[in-house]
């Protein structure tokens, strides 16, 4: 094959490959907690809801520059349905009956989902570093009393080869999780929608 021939393979290869480390990723993670919950409830119906708080869709760049194209999202369409079957779950496994449909009187969870950020941390020769932070606030509304509670996961990734959309799934998947079993194992939401 003529050298010519070769160099433009070559050159060709490189673009497909900085294009695909600089356009957007647009995640979809299943977060899913994994830890106990602490048993409350007697089958009472309780109202869960899941909100998008954030003010973007968008946790940051993979570069750490705001004005990269390299973005990476969460619609909140993907994450919304995630954590309120998570809640529901939770709530189903404290002894209460989750549902959808609020009511005048019944106990009510709100799983808010505040912040979730991704940004380019600390970098050393060959070694750069992704730091994520999630917060989740969950608040259980009985009778007049309200309990609030806010769950913040941080995590600082290092690597040399900048994480694709599947490795950056898998850390906002994580991240996700561990605010979910933040929130779930306080023993306070359950007490609280139990009275």
């Amino acid at each position: 094959m003529p050298a010519r021939v070769i160099s433009i393979l070559a050159a060709l290869a490189a673009t497909v490959l900085l294009s695909a480390c600089s356009g957007p990723q647009y995640l979809q993670p299943d977060p899913q907690r994994s830890v106990s919950v602490p048993a409350s409830g007697q089958g009472q119906a309780v109202t869960v809801i899941a909100v998008d708080g954030r003010d973007s869709d968008v946790l940051g760049t993979r570069s750490g520059s705001a004005s990269s194209t390299a973005v990476i999202s969460v619609s909140a369409h993907e994450i919304i349905p995630q954590l309120q079957a998570e809640a529901e779950r939770a709530v189903r496994e404290m002894g209460f009956s989750p549902t959808a449909a609020p009511a005048d009187g019944r106990p009510a969870l709100t799983l808010t989902l505040t912040r979730l950020n991704y940004a380019r941390g600390e970098s050393r020769p060959l070694i750069d570093e992704a730091q994520l932070e999630s917060v989740l606030v969950a608040e259980a509304r009985n009778r007049g009393d309200i309990y609030t509670g806010t769950y913040t996961s941080r995590r600082t990734q290092s690597y040399a080869v900048t994480p694709d959309k599947a490795t950056n799934n898998r850390m906002v998947t994580d991240l996700l999780s561990d605010g979910l079993n933040r929130a779930f194992a306080d023993p306070a939401l359950g007490q609280l929608l139990a009275r």
